[in-house]
């Protein structure tokens, strides 16, 4: 089932009917659908799709040439001399709109050292003159960024777009489980992370539970094992990055903090975040406004798979291999989904605003804030601020996902806190709330004019 990716498809259908030469660069982490995304767009097109393999330059060029051979309508096991004698067929083939894929390029960069300086040649000299479309693909996001699109990359300025392919919003995701009730669909985009190869095994006929303990809490399920796999793909010493992750999943977000609770040095476990951070595992964050203060600089997990993982499947391996997932589920998940839902209630209340139409102002930064009330001595945080400095516009978010409808005194809460924002003389208030909202705070949010009360049936 082919979902969502729409933006990239058509762009990529734009750059081939330009009829020109097109060097695109795509990008992302593993099972995000960048594989499926080409498969889409390469339907009835004439098409070279390569995918390299961990081994030397002499079994890929095997690959690549059968691959070749395959378009020529020819079954030979025979290879090319040499990677110029094969570009040298692809520029034949090429006298038609001809695509060109090379999955996994870092393999075949990794096995051939030669090679992006190979593509640069042939780019500035032959493919830039004939009608052929190359499709450099990648899953290591450190070295597409860095050997491909860096400027010390022999192909640095060669590529005429470039695509960084992000997991799913809460709304693409709910396509993947229409069956689901908005609740169950919010859930399964929160323990998925938007990642489509995980939405994908949720089956929407079964409970939320069921497809847990089918794919988290069985130790044949895709997801048992998944984060510990995707680690020793990418990482040289996965148990230190296990630390932090795990730190990090169970309320560690300050670098000290990460530490203490790992007992690696401070200067390491910056290291393991940079690296966690290229992948795409982790964030940093810093307070709305705040860009350059690193004392208000945060740290989380990007991926709320990862997220759920760490804090039901790992520790809980006894209960799994002992086949107890059911109450293993009924008593450590079921009862803390709204805990693990919240923060990424916030992710889905942020997406929402940078596609809603109808708000007081255009928001120009957008995030969560957090600071000292220099009144009450206390720490001080809003779920999400939405600012335009040159209109001296703010929107101040709070972000309920709870059983209970929310009341006035949650309204009045942020409305205080939003007193510290001094400067801003236009402040609005939205308040999102999975569970909708009381008589009190309805009646309250009329009077007042400027605020908006967001439930979640309004925000798919």
């Amino acid at each position: 089932m082919f979902v969502g990716r729409e933006k990239e498809l058509l762009e990529l259908e734009r750059l081939y009917k330009t009829k020109t030469f097109q060097f695109v660069i795509l990008y992302g982490r593993r099972r995000v659908g960048k594989s499926t995304l080409i498969t889409q767009f390469t339907q009835n097109k004439q098409t070279v799709y390569f995918t390299a393999v961990e081994s030397d330059s002499k079994r890929n060029l095997e690959l690549f040439s059968r691959m070749i051979m395959k378009l020529r309508g020819v079954q030979s096991e025979a290879a090319f001399s040499s990677w110029e004698s094969a570009f040298d067929e692809i520029a034949g083939l090429s006298k038609k709109r001809l695509v060109l894929i090379i999955d996994e390029y870092p393999y075949l960069a990794q096995a051939e050292r030669s090679i992006s300086s190979i593509l640069q040649h042939y780019c500035d000299t032959v493919f830039s003159k004939i009608p052929l479309m190359i499709i450099l693909c990648g899953s290591s996001m450190s070295f597409m960024e860095n050997q491909v699109l860096g400027y010390q990359s022999p192909l640095y300025g060669r590529r005429t777009a470039q695509m960084k392919i992000e997991p799913f919003g809460y709304r693409e995701a709910a396509a993947f489980v229409p069956n689901y009730t908005l609740e169950q669909k919010a859930l399964t985009y929160g323990m998925t992370g938007g990642t489509p190869k995980y939405l994908e095994l949720f089956d929407d006929s079964l409970s939320i539970k069921d497809n847990v303990i089918k794919h988290f809490l069985t130790t044949t399920g895709y997801l048992y094992e998944e984060p510990s796999n995707l680690l020793k793909q990418e990482l040289r010493e996965p148990v230190k990055y296990n630390l932090i992750i795990e730190a990090v999943a169970k309320g560690a977000t300050r670098m000290n903090d990460i530490s203490t609770k790992t007992g690696l040095e401070s200067s390491a476990v910056s290291n393991y975040i940079n690296a966690l951070i290229s992948l795409g595992i982790m964030q940093r964050e810093t307070a709305v406004t705040e860009e350059k203060n690193k004392r208000k600089t945060l740290y989380r997990l990007a991926d709320s798979m990862f997220i759920f993982w760490y804090r039901y499947v790992l520790g809980n391996e006894f209960s799994i291999v002992t086949s107890d997932a059911d109450s293993l589920y009924d008593s450590e998940i079921a009862g803390n989904l709204n805990h693990f839902m919240g923060p990424i209630f916030e992710r889905m209340c942020a997406e929402y605003l940078g596609k809603a139409e109808t708000l007081p102002f255009k928001i120009r930064q957008l995030g969560r804030w957090w600071g000292s009330n220099p009144v009450t001595k206390t720490e001080e945080e809003i779920d999400l601020v939405g600012i335009n400095e040159k209109l001296a516009s703010a929107l101040f978010c709070e972000c309920k996902y709870r059983n209970q409808p929310v009341e006035v005194p949650v309204l009045n809460a942020l409305v205080e806190k939003a007193e510290l924002w001094q400067g801003y003389k236009h402040k609005y208030f939205m308040v999102f709330s999975r569970s909708g909202f009381s008589k009190e705070i309805q009646a309250a949010a009329r009077d007042r004019g400027n605020v908006r009360l967001v439930k979640l049936e309004e925000m798919y």
